[in-house]
C-alpha cells in the first residue's frame, strides 16, 4: 500500500493547533515578524500594514499563543483581567466581546471577573493578582470589587469612570452626559414639561453625571418641572418606581426618564397596569439601547451606547500602559435612537388627572 506524500496546505485537522510558522506562511513574512507583532514588538521594526495581516491571519487561523511558555520566557503573563457589574447584562457581555478582541491580537488572554451582586467588595479571585496578572480593565459599578486588587500595583484602565479618580493609569469614558442631553432635549421639543427621572440607585459614576446632566439641562428650559425617583435596577423595581410616579401627589408626569432600558421595560408595564397608554398617555425613554429596547412594544426610544468599541478602547488603553506607551483614550459618542415609546404629551386636561380620578 501506497500513501500520497503530504502537501504544504493552510488546512490542518480541527484538533491540530495552530502555530506561528502557520500564520507566517498565511500572511507571508517570518516567524521572527509573527512574533514581533503578537508581542507587540512590532513599532519601529515592522510596518502598520504586515501586522495588520499578522493579527488578521492569526484571528482567521484561531492561533492562541502558548501564553505559559511566554510567561517563563519574557516574566510576564499576558493576562489581564476584567472586572464588570454581572455577566447577565448584555451591555457587559459586548464590552467584554470588544476587549477580547483586542486582547487577542496582542496575544493576551482575558480573565473576566463580575463582582458579587454586581455591586459591592470581592476578594482578590486570585492568591496574589501581581503574580498572576499584567494589568487591570474595570467597570466604575464594579470599582468596590477592586479593593484587594489595589495592593497589588497593576496598571488599571477604569471604563465608564471620574477622570480624575487617582487610582486609574487611565479611563475610558462614554460621552453619558451628552446622552442625557439628547434624551432631554428631543422630551422638550416634544412639548412635554413634568418629567420624572427614574435614577439607578447605584453608587456609580456614570448614574451621577445622567442625574446631574438631566437637572442642569432641564433647568434650562422655562416652565419645566423634574421630579427624581431612585429606584433598583430592574424590571420589577422600574415598575415600582413609575407606578409610585405617576400616583403619588401633584401633578401627574407626561414623560418618565429611565436610566436604563430595563428600568424602562417595568415603567412601561406600570403604565400599561394603570390603564393608560405608551406613549399617548406617557412617554417613556430608556438608556444603553440593548435588544429588549425592541423586543418591548412600542419599541423604546433610547440613547444607544457603543459598548463592544467601548471594550475595545479600553483594552488598547490597557496594552498602551503595560507597552511603556502614554495612554489618550478617547471619549466615545452617543446616539438618541427615536423610536415609538415617545410623542407629544396629550394637550387635554387629563394630563393633570390622577388615574382613576383627580
Amino acid at each position: 500500500m501506497t500513501h500520497d506524500q503530504d502537501t504544504p496546505s493552510t488546512h490542518r485537522p480541527a484538533a491540530t493547533r495552530a502555530t506561528s510558522r502557520d500564520v507566517a506562511r498565511a500572511a507571508g513574512v517570518s516567524q521572527a515578524t509573527v512574533s514581533l507583532v503578537l508581542g507587540d514588538k512590532w513599532r519601529g521594526r515592522v510596518s502598520p500594514g504586515t501586522a495588520d495581516t499578522v493579527r488578521a491571519a492569526a484571528r482567521d487561523l484561531g492561533y492562541r499563543p502558548n501564553l505559559a511558555a511566554r510567561s517563563l520566557r519574557m516574566g510576564h503573563t499576558r493576562t489581564v483581567l476584567l472586572v464588570v457589574p454581572a455577566l447577565t447584562t448584555e451591555f457587559f457581555a459586548r464590552v467584554y466581546t470588544g476587549a477580547a478582541r483586542v486582547a487577542a491580537d496582542h496575544g493576551f488572554g482575558v480573565v473576566l471577573y463580575p463582582s458579587p451582586q454586581g455591586i459591592g467588595p470581592a476578594r482578590d479571585p486570585f492568591d496574589s493578582a501581581a503574580a498572576t496578572l499584567d494589568g487591570v480593565l474595570a467597570s466604575s459599578m464594579a470599582a468596590e470589587a477592586l479593593t484587594a486588587l489595589r495592593a497589588a500595583d497593576l496598571p488599571l484602565v477604569m471604563l465608564d469612570s471620574d477622570p480624575d479618580d487617582e487610582r486609574a493609569t487611565a479611563t475610558v469614558n462614554l460621552d453619558i452626559a451628552d446622552g442625557a442631553r439628547q434624551l432631554t432635549h428631543h422630551l422638550t421639543a416634544l412639548g412635554h414639561r413634568r418629567i420624572t427621572h427614574l435614577a439607578a440607585d447605584v453608587r456609580s459614576w456614570t448614574f451621577d453625571v445622567r442625574s446631574r446632566a438631566v437637572a442642569a439641562s432641564l433647568a434650562q428650559v422655562p416652565g419645566t418641572r423634574l421630579h427624581r425617583q431612585p429606584t433598583a435596577l430592574g424590571v420589577d423595581a422600574g415598575l415600582r418606581a413609575a407606578h409610585a410616579a405617576l400616583t403619588g401627589p401633584g401633578p401627574r408626569p407626561t414623560a418618565l426618564l429611565c436610566d436604563d432600558d430595563i428600568i424602562a421595560a417595568g415603567a412601561c408595564k406600570a403604565v400599561r397596569r394603570l390603564g393608560l397608554r405608551v406613549p399617548d398617555d406617557i412617554s417613556v425613554t430608556g438608556f444603553d439601547d440593548l435588544a429588549l429596547a425592541v423586543a418591548v412594544e412600542p419599541e423604546l426610544t433610547t440613547v444607544r451606547l457603543p459598548a463592544e468599541e467601548f471594550g475595545e478602547a479600553g483594552m488598547r488603553a490597557l496594552m498602551a500602559a503595560l507597552d511603556g506607551r502614554p495612554a489618550q483614550p478617547p471619549t466615545l459618542p452617543v446616539q438618541l435612537v427615536t423610536r415609538g415609546s415617545t410623542a407629544p404629551p396629550p394637550a387635554t386636561p387629563d394630563n393633570a388627572a390622577r388615574p382613576g380620578g383627580r
